[in-house]
């Protein structure tokens, strides 16, 4: 399979503590890694390293070939649409005043991708992919339950056809009766569209059920 992801070596440290040190790993095009391990042992930070909303001390992160950690500001523009987070808190992650049409649009219209014309059928077909229908869409998240929250969480980061998920918890926030319903949505995104899944979680169970590898971190290392 062709390498979608290549972290190498990657070392973040918040002042005299390093919290990550030495990650390596890689996430093949369509494939599912999980990345699993108590609270604190640095997979979380993992992550936003990986989607640069942190710079890591050294270290490489390759995305489709690309170094990431080289490119500032403007350079990365391009390519964040290919790479989308979904994270773990889906009511803190979507505004409460504006309707869940107006957020699944949202990185349409940042990214240039919004057409007035075809722009409201790619959201009612980002609605239907999660489960939801187009009366979902004209609610605000407070009007809904924290699985669909998370659905729509989903439905958002596919707005830009992304080819990678960074999924950091994104079933701990939820009831356990509501978990089984979004991993099995993930599942099925995931063949179907051929994404390929970084998933991070301190769930083993959940993380074996979804994922094709799962590596074990401990106190800011991969250690199995």
């Amino acid at each position: 399979m062709t390498s979608l992801l290549q972290v190498r070596d990657l070392v973040v440290r918040y002042g005299a503590r390093t919290v990550v040190d030495g990650v390596s790993f890689e996430v093949a095009a369509g494939e599912s890694v999980g990345l699993v391990g108590p609270s604190g042992c640095g997979k979380s930070t993992t992550a936003s390293a990986v989607l640069q909303l942190l710079r890591p001390h050294s270290g490489s992160v390759r995305f489709a070939g690309i170094e990431l950690t080289a490119l500032r500001g403007r350079e990365l523009r391009p390519l964040r649409p290919r790479l989308q987070p979904v994270f773990q808190d889906p009511y803190g992650a979507l505004s409460p005043r504006r309707r869940v049409r107006e957020q699944i649009a949202e990185p349409l219209r940042v990214h240039g991708l919004w057409s007035p014309a075809d722009g409201p059928a790619r959201v009612d077909e980002l609605l239907a992919l999660v489960g939801l229908t187009s009366e979902h869409g004209e609610r605000r998240p407070y009007e809904l339950s924290g699985g669909q929250c998370q659905r729509v969480v989903v439905a958002r980061a596919l707005a830009t056809r992304p080819e990678l998920l960074v999924l950091d918890e994104p079933t701990s926030a939820l009831d356990p009766s509501l978990r089984a319903g979004i991993l099995n949505l993930l599942m099925g995104l995931q063949d179907g569209l051929g994404l390929g899944f970084l998933f991070i979680s301190h769930d083993h169970t959940a993380v074996r059920h979804v994922c094709d590898r799962v590596l074990t971190m401990s106190e800011g290392r991969v250690v199995s």
